[in-house]
Parts: C-alpha cells; structure tokens; sequence
C-alpha cells in the first residue's frame, strides 16, 4: 500500500455517491416509486446525515448505541440521528433481547443494569449472564428502562439496509463485493483495468431479473443455515422447494446451477438419491453429468449409466467430466456383459531425491536442483497462469456483451464458463496467429510492462516479476507455451490448475523442465495426472520428483533427466 495516500476525510460518502449515481443511471426503470423517494430523501438530507448513514449501514450492525457513535468528521452525533430517524433512514428501537444486548454491552454494564432483577447471583462467564437475564422474562419497556438506567441515549439501526444491498447487487453484479472495493482503490492497493461499461450490457433485464435473483440467493443462505445449524434433515425440503422455483432469466442461470450442485451434494451425503439426481438433472454446470452418473452406478441403472457416460465422452464439457466418464463407463459395461477396452496405466517421468529437511519440500527440492540447472523456480500455477494472462489480455478485457457489470472486476463474468472461448472465437484465433509468429519474450515482457498493476484472475504480480516472465518465454520453446495456452482456453476453470512445483531452466531454448514434487506420502492428484499426460503427448519436458528427507530409507537417484541420470 502506499504510504503517501490520505483518504480525505468524507471518503465514504463521495464513495456511496458514486455507487448511487452509477447504478441510478445503468437501473433507474427498476426502482420502485417508494426507492427513488428514498434515493432523494437521502441525497437531500443535509451532509451530516448522509455521512452518518453511510457510516452504520456500512459496519456490522444490526444495532448502535448513539452514545458510541463518535465520528470527528461528522461532528455531533444527535442532529444527523434525528435527521435519519425523520427521513425513515434509520430507527430508535422499542426493545432488544438478551443476546442483542450482550453484543452492545459489556459484561460489568449489564451486571449493574440487572442487578436489580438478578439479586446477589455470580455469574461464571457472560453468556451464563446472558441467560439469567432472558430467564427473568422482563417486558421490553422494563429491559429498555434497566438499560437506560446505564446508558439514556437511544439504541439504533440504519435503514432501507434492503435497498442498499440491492444497490451493491445491481452495482457488482453479486454479493460478495462491496463499497470496500472503492477504498482499495482509492488507497492505491487495487488498480483496475478500464473497459467500456454500457447500459445496454447490464446484467439484469429488469426488477424481475433481480428479484428472480435474490431469491436463489436467499435459497442458498438458507442451505448454509441449516448446514451451520446441522439442520441437515431440512435440507430434503429445500431441495424441494429449489425443484419448483422457476428461473426466467439468464443473469440467474448460474446461481441455480451452483445452488443445484451444492445442494445435491449434500443430499448424496444423506443418501437422498433421488433428490440429488433430480438436482443434478436441473443443472447445466460441471459436474452435475459426473455425479448423475456415479449415482445411476451405485443404483445399478446400469444402462442409464452407460448412455450418460457416452453423451458424455461424446462431448465433454471438461476434461475432469471427460476422465470421470471414462473411468465409470468400463465398470458399468462389465456388469452389462460387455469387455471394455483395458485402460492404460500412467507411465511418467520420474527422479527419487534425498533431500535436507529445510521448510517446504518444494523449496527444499527446488535448493537441492539448483546446483544443476542455470535457475529454479519454485512457481506452482502462478507463471504459466500469468504467461496466459498477459498474452491474452486484451481478449480476456474485451467489450463482449453482458461480461462486465462495473469498473471493479478482475475479468469477465464467464471467464470460467463452457463459452469463454466461443463468445471470442474470432479475437482469440487471431491472437493465436499473432503469438506464432512474435517474439514470445518481447510480446509477454511487453504485456507485463503495459498492465502492471491491474488486476486480472490470472496474473500473479506478487510472485512473478518481469526477469521470470522473459526468462521463462525464452527458454520455453514458443509451441510449448502455444499448446498449453490452447488447454487452458479449452478449460479455463479447471486447468488454470496442477501446474507442477518447480521450473528449472537451463541455458538454451528448450532446455528447461516442469518438476512436480512429492513428499514422503502423497500423491499424485488427478488434475497434476491430466497435465502430465498433456506434457508426455506434446514432447514438453516434465517429471515427478518422489522426494525424501535426509536420513530416510530412499536412496537418491541422480537428477532431472537430461542433467544426471534417469530414473
């Protein structure tokens, strides 16, 4: 962060105006009468006011004390609640329970402000405090009137909180960003790039687009609910209740098929099959076609499962699908009768080293190769994910229609989706056609010179700095870098993942290797297997380094090949 940014000192409310202004301008048709009279009732509140406003509806609430509420820039605190309380912005309450009270007062306040309901008892801990206070079972005037024995001023909580969260959904285009996204920007720790933001984009079609969306959003509050209430036998009558919902709109497509698949997941756990597999059925998103299919083998439809497993394989939509198909599909054929074709067994490139036990073992190893190789690089996904990041950045940016929302995204809305690549087909082919002829280095430290440091999902500025970006595009021969490009863009989701560990370069093009390292007791996972074989079928040199510690029942065996002995 730099340390010579000083936010001023009404930062927020500038940043609530902004948010206001831009989504009254992209959604002004979808507000009701009622929320554009509240619009301008807050916009003309007196400055104060406002400030305040922004101030509770952005902490954790629901409930304040005015007496600690303390803002040097807003100034005295009574004018701007009597101005909100006037205006409907924010409200006095007529009673809190226990537990509210607890979170506002300290143990010692609401020993005195009880004292006289509770006697002389002593109490352990404060929520045993807590209890003896709801077990005195005051009416809300008295528990008020016991409170303000220790604190007179009132108890608020802002309101409309519903319309500003509607807002920040119309404005982000989720739930999970907020008005902390202006403060990162102004204090300079994120920078986003500029792309176009047109009206005729916008996520949702209309109020219906929105309320269609939150509901599934309050659908999917209420499974994390019941799991973090371990109400799990509630669960089948969600899922129920998901079944009947229909969805009309195209901006709630994904939240249902996410919502389906967590959903049916947790019912395979309760072992409601056919719910999960009627969930599953809903969805359009990996890996429902997966999971429908192992459901059907474990309820022995075999055939059912066969037909499935051969859509699939016919036409995957993922690698990770594709390999799971091919897996059950020679079970399944067997208990029908049939002789599926023998699979064949991974075979890769191994080195066994014995080590010193110095942190991590990928660091450990990455120090023990060094000696054979020019540079290694402990890089994990970080450098292939940025190579493809910075080549394919302007794709990645560009203005497709209903993938940008608002200035503050790291890529677009369908950047992990089946039809990344289709919506782009003709500006990703051609950048393909540039990339093979340019010079790799030169094109990729260029990028790297011209977007740092805007945020983007595949680019790691942090670990990975402009002398590894050339290095790497130097030493990695240009097709190499080309056909894992291509993976990628095939499945961007999935394999932006199970890069190996380790880069180890050496002095020319072409000689440098990808090391996927292991411990003493893992394994390799299914995604690290997929690019392996990837690797074995397009001559890109890559091994498995087995490691054990110094001192262990392994004998060290050489090196990487083409630097010592094979495996």
């Amino acid at each position: 962060m730099p340390d010579d940014i000083e936010l001023a000192p009404r930062y927020y409310l500038h940043n609530f105006h902004r948010l206001c202004d831009t989504v009254e301008e992209r959604y002004g048709d979808v507000f009701s009468a009622r929320e554009q009279a509240v619009l301008e009732n807050f916009r003309g509140a007196p400055e104060p006011a406002r400030c305040l406003f922004v101030r509770l509806v952005s902490r954790t609430g629901p409930w304040f004390r005015e007496s600690r509420l303390s803002y040097p820039e807003i100034g005295p605190i009574a004018p701007a609640l009597d101005t909100l309380c006037d205006l409907g912005l924010a409200e006095e309450t007529a009673g809190l329970t226990a537990e509210e009270a607890g979170q506002l007062f300290t143990r010692a306040e609401l020993e005195e402000a009880f004292a006289e309901h509770l006697g002389s008892e002593k109490f352990r801990s404060k929520s045993d405090l807590l209890e003896a206070i709801e077990a005195a079972g005051l009416a809300d005037r008295r528990f008020m009137r016991a409170l303000a024995g220790i604190d007179p001023l009132r108890v608020v909580t802002p309101g409309q909180v519903e319309l500003v969260e509607r807002l920040e959904v119309l404005f982000f285009g989720n739930r999970y960003q907020g008005l902390t996204e202006f403060v990162l920007e102004d204090l300079g720790v994120m920078r986003y790039y500029t792309y176009p933001l047109e009206r005729e984009q916008r996520l949702f079609a209309d109020r219906g687009a929105l309320e269609e969306y939150l509901a599934l959003a309050l659908l999917s509050d209420t499974r994390h609910e019941l799991l973090e209430e371990d109400a799990t036998e509630e669960l089948p009558t969600l899922a129920r209740e998901v079944l009947e919902t229909d969805t009309r709109y195209p901006s709630s497509r994904n939240r249902l098929d996410r919502l389906c698949n967590s959903l049916a997941r947790d019912l395979e756990r309760l072992e409601e099959a056919e719910l999960a597999l009627a969930l599953y059925e809903r969805s359009g998103r990996h890996p429902a076609r997966e999971r429908r299919a192992r459901i059907m083998e474990r309820g022995q439809e075999w055939a059912a499962a066969r037909d499935l497993c051969t859509d699939i394989l016919r036409d995957p939509v993922c690698e990770a699908e594709q390999e799971a198909a091919a897996r059950i599909l020679p079970r399944v054929l067997r208990k029908l009768g049939g002789k599926p074709a023998q699979r064949t067994r991974d075979v890769f490139l191994e080195t066994h080293l014995n080590v010193q036990m110095t942190g991590a073992v990928e660091e450990a190893t990455a120090a023990e190769l060094r000696g054979q190789w020019r540079a290694v690089h402990f890089v994990e996904n970080s450098l292939m994910n940025t190579l493809f990041g910075l080549a394919f950045w302007e794709e990645i940016f560009a203005p497709v229609p209903g993938v940008f929302h608002h200035a503050y995204q790291a890529g677009p809305a369908d950047m992990y989706e089946a039809g990344f690549r289709r919506a782009r087909a003709d500006l990703i082919d051609a950048r393909l056609r540039s990339l093979a002829r340019c010079d790799m280095r030169a094109e990729l430290v260029a990028a790297y010179r011209r977007y740092f440091p805007c945020q983007c999902h595949w680019v790691d500025w942090r670990h990975i700095d402009e002398d590894l970006v050339g290095d790497a595009a130097a030493t990695i021969p240009r097709a190499h870098l080309l056909a894992i490009f291509e993976r990628i863009l095939f499945d961007p989701r999935e394999n932006r993942r199970g890069f190996p560990d380790l880069l180890a370069l050496g002095d020319d093009t072409g000689d440098y290797c990808l090391v996927e390292v292991k411990g003493p007791g893992d394994a390799l996972q299914d995604g690290q297997k997929r690019w392996l074989r990837f690797f074995a079928a397009n001559d890109i040199p890559a091994q498995v380094a087995w490691v054990t510690w110094d001192g262990g029942t392994e004998d060290p065996a050489g090196g990487i090949e083409g630097k010592g002995e094979p495996a």
